[in-house]
């Protein structure tokens, strides 16, 4: 007998005379279907809800492994144990955060918190143009027994289909395209909506990311307790920048690699390096599980680049990404 099998639902009488199902003290989000089917969400926290238990019984991890296989023994992919799971590299932020470490800090404006990171949200309303992009992050709290880190903010940004920084970068000073802040929810993902970043010289193609305890911490950078950055495979660059407006991200693309990248290049980007699907059609999935743990302290974050950063805080602003 399969020992994760539902038993059935329970229902709760609310004030108001209306009866929800619910199972296991939580209440089911599709009242009308099976418990069987209640989504991913619904169960891959019955399945962490199971492990805690394992863990209380002093099972460990590889018991929690056998009993997430189907009853042929087979293993199931959301199977995953504390040792498949490795903390993100702690990476420098860039000289173009802005989260308030070197100039203007986006994440104290109302609608940063937003899915869809195309257009600018401030005065402007530019959308930057691209081949599309759907970056899916599973956040882990690695602290709290490699669960869900549900509740924790994460901030990402990265440049334009030209290589340009919003709020930065020449020509895109007043925009704030591309940018925005997502929290975790109970499945433990964010996502965004943008485009296909540029390859500029120097660097490889990246996303960057900061990941808060919670949204009302994104106002302080220093409150950040993981940054880190997102690499693309190569076989996908090289497929959008040979489509119209990349064309300056070719020449970069080939005189950089994972393994000479000045972030990317102590492993080759092993445990930051994203799962793709998709094509230039149709848009890319962009997807990384991001392990954060937060019993350590973080050795990066805050921004940097050639100098220390475009003059520090308050420094005159770069007309073209350099190290970021």
């Amino acid at each position: 007998m399969d020992e994760t099998k539902p038993t059935a639902p329970t229902a709760d009488r609310q004030p108001t005379g209306r009866r929800l199902r619910t199972f296991r003290g939580r209440t089911l989000p599709r009242q009308h279907e099976d418990v069987d089917d209640q989504g991913l969400a619904f169960d891959v926290t019955t399945m962490l809800d199971r492990r805690r238990v394992l863990g209380l019984l002093g099972l460990g991890a590889a018991t929690a492994g056998l009993v997430a296989c189907g009853g042929d023994g087979t293993a199931s992919t959301s199977a995953a144990t504390s040792s498949d799971l490795t903390e993100i590299p702690d990476e420098t932020a860039g000289p173009y955060p802005g989260d308030g470490s070197n100039g203007a800090n986006v994440l104290t404006a109302a609608g940063v918190v937003r899915s869809d990171i195309r257009s600018s949200f401030g005065t402007s309303t530019t959308t930057a143009e691209g081949v599309p992009m759907t970056l899916v992050l599973d956040v882990v709290d690695m602290a709290g027994g490699d669960v869900p880190f549900e509740g924790a903010a994460v901030y990402v940004w990265h440049c334009d289909r030209e290589g340009r920084y919003s709020l930065y970068s020449s020509g895109v000073e007043d925009e704030d395209y591309l940018r925005g802040v997502q929290v975790v929810g109970a499945d433990g993902t964010v996502t965004f909506t943008s485009v296909v970043p540029a390859c500029y010289s120097g660097r490889w193609p990246h996303v960057h990311l900061e990941v808060y305890p919670d949204v009302d911490s994104i106002t302080d950078a220093a409150n950040a307790v993981a940054t880190s950055q997102v690499a693309l495979p190569q076989d996908v660059c090289e497929a959008v920048y040979a489509t119209a407006g990349y064309e300056a991200s070719v020449t970069n693309l080939s005189q950089v690699s994972l393994a000479s990248d000045t972030v990317f290049g102590d492993d080759a980007g092993a445990t930051q390096l994203a799962t793709v699907t998709g094509d230039t059609s149709s848009g890319y999935r962009v997807s990384l599980t991001v392990g954060v743990d937060t019993t350590t302290t973080p050795t990066s974050g805050g921004a940097s680049g050639p100098g220390g950063g475009p003059g520090g805080p308050g420094g005159a602003p770069p007309a073209r990404p350099a190290s970021a």
